[in-house]
This record gives structure tokens, sequence and C-alpha cells, in this order.
């Protein structure tokens, strides 16, 4: 990077985003950083509460497929980097309305991509004066990979094989993206991650869900048998990731970064009730357990996402700090938090 320039980061008023631009202003004080998010339902300004008054912070409410918006942002602020995280996420919504994924997944990665091209460069593996070393950073998923049985991990060189239309999209942008690197010599780099949790998760997701209805005495839904497998990734762990990759990773690579902590769903449910029992009894006494109930499960579902991180624990030195069960402790007690008061 740069010494002291502009980053675009996009969808950071998001879960993930959110919690990486507090991560990245604390750990690069010379940096500016300029948040773009159109605020859809899963975008949350008062996620950023702690810097909305950082001097190197500024946001702009808008859409990464508004052409005319990203190439003002680009004339304005002269980003260094691009650290793109801005999607449409949620496999449900995806299977009721695929028409927003291909839309912001895949034409507004194509959008900040071929705009950040046109400022950098030159002609194809010809940077502009000063650009050599701007980078644009792609945010993405392990569910591009498809579904694993009951052995095997994720890797880099896994084929892809999404499943929905969530997944698909993402798959899209993954290649648009890698296309730039082999097609015009653009300096990118791609995370793929698995499941992240953590505090100012949408509260649609299943951790937040499952707290937010034991204490409230409501039904825990749980779709299927609750078998389904998935690794997972305490957000802090992942925006350490993204930021060791985004500033040390090699261009034109692919890191995947996993949390090494596979639970099924009925594991995570039961793990809950449990941490709940313990520092906020139910007032009958008896389990917040007994609120489980299986619903039917999504079309599509996946069995077992799992993640191999060794590439990005190898090559850039990272390593995951928190487990399942010293991560869950903390997000348990944010959402007491936040919905107690």
């Amino acid at each position: 990077m740069n010494k002291t320039q502009s980053v675009l980061i996009t969808g950071g008023a998001g879960f993930i985003g959110s919690n990486f631009i507090v991560y990245f202003l604390e750990n690069n004080k010379d940096i500016k950083v300029v948040n773009l998010d159109k605020l859809t339902y899963a975008g949350e300004l008062s996620n950023l509460k702690e810097i909305e008054n950082n001097a190197n912070y500024t946001f702009v409410q808008g859409d990464i497929c508004d052409s005319e918006l990203v190439n003002e942002l680009f004339n304005i602020y002269n980003f260094s980097g691009v650290i793109h995280f801005a999607a449409e996420s949620h496999v449900d919504n995806s299977i009721k309305n695929p028409d927003a994924f291909i839309k912001t997944n895949v034409n507004g990665t194509f959008n900040l991509l071929d705009i950040a091209k046109k400022n950098w460069m030159e002609a194809p593996f010809k940077f502009k004066d000063g650009c050599e070393n701007n980078r644009f950073h792609h945010i993405s998923t392990d569910e591009v990979y498809g579904t694993l049985g009951k052995i095997g991990l994720f890797t880099e060189t896994t084929p892809y094989a999404p499943n929905s239309p969530y997944s698909a999209s993402k798959a899209s942008s993954d290649f648009i993206v890698r296309s730039y690197f082999h097609t015009y010599g653009m300096n990118v780099v791609t995370t793929n991650c698995s499941n992240n949790y953590g505090p100012k998760q949408h509260d649609e997701k299943l951790i937040p869900t499952i707290i937010r209805k034991a204490i409230r005495n409501e039904p825990i839904p749980i779709y299927g048998d609750g078998k389904n497998i998935r690794d997972w990734l305490y957000v802090e762990d992942h925006c350490k990731g993204i930021g060791l990759a985004f500033k040390y990773g090699t261009a034109g690579e692919t890191y995947n970064v996993g949390g090494k902590n596979e639970r099924d769903n009925l594991y995570i449910v039961h793990k809950i009730c449990e941490i709940l029992d313990e520092i906020k009894p139910r007032e009958n006494s008896s389990s917040y357990a007994d609120l489980i109930t299986f619903v039917k499960d999504r079309p599509g579902h996946d069995f077992r996402y799992a993640i191999d991180a060794s590439k990005l624990e190898n090559e850039l030195g990272w390593k995951a700090n928190e487990n399942f069960e010293s991560g869950i402790l903390k997000t348990i007690n944010w959402y007491l938090n936040k919905y107690n008061s």
C-alpha cells in the first residue's frame, strides 16, 4: 500500500464490514476510509457509532451499481485500495428473490472493478504513475465451493459448485475479479470465509435468532434435523485475516479464512441454551433448550462447509484467537446487552 491514502470500503455498515472498519482504522492511523453502503436491511449505521466522529472516516450512502456515484468518489478521494464487502448475502432471501443478488453481487462487483481499473491503469498490465500498489480486495464466501460430505475441507483449489442463487452470484463475482487479474494485470486479492459470528450480526441470522428467541421465551426454530455443519469463525479473527491479505497477500491469489470450529446447528443451539441457563436463568427454572423446535428445511440446504486456512496461516502468519466456546460467550454477552438495552 502507498503511504497516506484513502481506501474505499463497500458495505461497511453490515456485520463483517462494520467490524472490519473499526479494526482497520485502529490499525491504520494514516489511512482514510470511505464507507459506501446502500443501507439495505443488512446495513445498520449504529454498528459504526464508535467511529462516527473519527477524522479518518467518511460515510456515503449509495449503491455500488451506481457508476456515476462510484466514479465521483474515485475522483474526489483518489482511492489506493478497495475492500469490497457489499453483497446481498441472506440465502433464504436469494431463494425468494434471486434477481437482487445477481444485480448487487455480479453487476455491482463488475462496476466497482471496472471503475477501479480505469482509474488505476493505462492499459492491460500498465499502471498509471503512483498506482502500482493499488489493490482491489474482494470478500467472498466458502459457499461458492458447494457442499462437503462428512470428511474433507475446502481449499483454495476446490472446484466451484455453488448450490443457491446467493452462492452462484458470489461465485460469478469471484470469477470476474479473477479475470481482471489475468486479462488486465490488475492487483486483486480474494478471501473466502466460513460462517462468521459475533457482535453486530443481523438479527435474522442463526446465532442472534437463537439468543433473541430464547430470552423472549419464544420457540427457537432449527432447520430440518439440525445436523447441518458449519465452520464457525469469530468476526474479529476474520477481520485480522482480511487485513493481512489486503496488506501482504500475493496479487491474483485467493486465501481461505476459516475458524477450524466445525459445529452442527444442534450443538450451537444447545451450547447457547446451556450458557443462557447459567448466566440468565428462565423465571420458571426450566432450560432454554425446551424452546427448541424443528422447522421445514430450506431448499438446497448444503450439508457441511469446512475450510482449510493453512495457506493464510503459513504464508501470512494468520491465526484465529477465538475457538467457538470462547467466541460464543463474548457474542452472547454482546447480544444480551443489545436486547436488554
